[in-house]
């Protein structure tokens, strides 16, 4: 059964609720919330995405989901069954909610190792280069997550879950994600409680030291919670937004790369291959001298400090 990818409707709607929320802000409230260099950026990575996403969408649905699908949900006396033993899954109602919490389950470990391995945040560092945030930089996506991102879901259609149910979740998950990124939906009261709202993400978003690598997930937040990365918004601090090694450039292809670059640079800083390997798939800000810390470090840090001035 094929479905129409809900991003077929949503990419006109992007547009056009960047274009109102740009005009509103231009004419009665923030003129400073769009640049207008960093929203051309900010498109062009989005076209970019989208145009490699729609070639690269029939590589990751026919050599990753369907392969998948195929073997290990082979046809047994005609009927789908998991190689598990039960039979494949269907499009009833509640497969359907199911596939969708799997969905968002891996969605906040695929966003959680973006923040946490190296390589992995040098694709999706594009995402957080801006020091603005707005509809506008929802769509500014990195290119090269899309070449990992299929092996993070790849497991539900391996246990049974139809390839089409899956990307039709994924392009739910991704209109959930888009609408997020505006500054003039406040607090949600009870919505707080189990979804992924509005100021959630512009923690998400924020350099400030006690925000970083919090609020990874999808459309519920119950994942942050449950493991430790929630962090809800404090009226009292004021954001910053972006990231502590910025592109400084509004080139796409700066933006796209320098992150890689400075990787190169690091590893050339020691000889030993450990090192070397730690640079690349270590957290964002490892360094073998402590000339650069982690985000993990830097809090334990402030953490002593705050006892011995006690």
């Amino acid at each position: 059964m094929d479905f129409t990818n809900p991003l077929v409707y949503g990419v006109p709607c992007f547009l056009g609720f960047i274009a109102l929320e740009l005009s509103y802000s231009k004419t009665f409230d923030n003129k400073n919330l769009y640049k207008w260099r960093d929203l051309v950026s900010s498109l062009s990575l989005g076209i970019g995405s989208a145009v490699l996403g729609a070639l690269l969408k029939t590589v990751s649905v026919m050599l990753v989901f369907n392969f998948a699908y195929e073997v290990f949900n082979p046809m047994v006396d005609g009927v789908r069954t998991n190689i598990m033993g039960w039979e494949s899954f269907g499009y009833a109602w509640y497969i359907w909610v199911i596939c969708m919490l799997l969905d968002d389950f891996s969605y906040y470990w695929f966003h959680r190792q973006n923040h946490m391995v190296r390589i992995f945040w040098a694709a999706h560092i594009v995402h957080h280069s801006s020091d603005n945030f707005n509809l506008g930089t929802a769509v500014r996506n990195g290119w090269f997550t899309l070449f990992y991102k299929p092996f993070f879901y790849v497991w539900i259609v391996m246990i049974g879950f139809p390839p089409a149910m899956l990307l039709f979740c994924l392009g739910l998950e991704s209109l959930w994600q888009f609408q997020l990124h505006t500054q003039y939906v406040k607090k949600l009261g009870f919505f707080d409680k189990f979804l992924n709202t509005h100021t959630m993400h512009q923690v998400h978003h924020a350099r400030n030291i006690e925000y970083m690598d919090k609020n990874h997930g999808g459309i519920l937040n119950i994942f942050d919670r449950v493991f430790g990365t929630w962090k809800e918004l404090d009226d009292e601090v004021d954001i910053e937004y972006g990231v502590s090694t910025p592109p400084n450039s509004y080139n796409i292809f700066i933006i796209l790369t320098h992150e890689y670059k400075n990787i190169w640079e690091d590893m050339k800083k020691s000889k030993q291959w450990k090192h070397k390997f730690m640079y690349v798939f270590g957290p964002p800000g490892w360094s073998h001298d402590g000339s650069t810390l982690t985000i993990k470090q830097i809090r334990n840090e402030q953490a002593k400090n705050v006892s011995k001035v006690k």
